[in-house]
């Protein structure tokens, strides 16, 4: 069970949801100055049912027993909620390693999305111009006989991660990973024996260099 998010974790989910500023958040939801979250988030203060209150008042959708309590969902209801992805901002490479470890940086909200299970930033440049450097992938795990081929996943094997266009190859028993970029970078084979698990791209937020 992963854990809970702090007091600062909180506010700032909802801060980025918002699509705000910490300041203009502050003077948004009625507090006299942003001073009162930063104590917030450097750990002094708790956040207070007026706090609380404030928040609730300009975004009826928030939970307010999550805002004082980390418990339950961010939001009030299903409807307002959407799909709400675990992000974890960390490379793919690295974070792949330790998901059981992570605690989520926010939550995104992307109403109408398919099944997603989380979403992590991805810094390779295998994937050239399919998937820039910085770009977040939304994913979710699934069994090796649901792959596509030729479709976009993580690949987690014993020695490698890797985001990679995937070719499973049944009569050698091997898979064969390409990389959007085929010009400067080559293929990878990876013995059906070193495949610990797979995470197809359902989505992808190619943010603006």
């Amino acid at each position: 069970m992963r854990e809970k998010q702090d007091n600062w974790q909180r506010i700032e989910s909802i801060i980025k949801w918002a699509n705000m500023s910490t300041n203009y958040f502050a003077r948004y939801i009625g507090l006299p100055r942003g001073e009162n979250l930063y104590q917030i988030k450097r750990g002094n203060n708790g956040i207070s049912r007026d706090v609380a209150n404030r928040i609730v008042a300009k975004f009826p959708q928030i939970s307010k027993l999550w805002v004082l309590t980390g418990e339950g969902q961010m939001f009030a209801s299903e409807e307002s909620r959407g799909a709400q992805i675990p992000f974890y901002n960390i490379a793919v490479e690295q974070g792949m390693r330790m998901l059981d470890r992570l605690v989520p940086t926010w939550n995104l909200v992307i109403p109408g999305l398919p099944a997603c299970d989380f979403a992590m930033r991805y810094d390779g440049r295998e994937m050239g111009a399919m998937v820039p450097a910085g770009t977040i992938v939304l994913l979710t795990k699934i069994d090796r006989e649901m792959v596509i081929p030729g479709a976009e996943y993580v690949i987690v094997g014993r020695k490698i991660v890797t985001l990679r266009l995937a070719f499973p190859e049944a009569d050698t028993k091997s898979w064969r990973l390409v990389a959007g970029d085929e010009l400067n970078f080559g293929d990878i084979v990876l013995d059906d024996s070193e495949l610990e698990s797979i995470y197809k791209v359902v989505g992808k937020l190619i943010l603006n260099q």
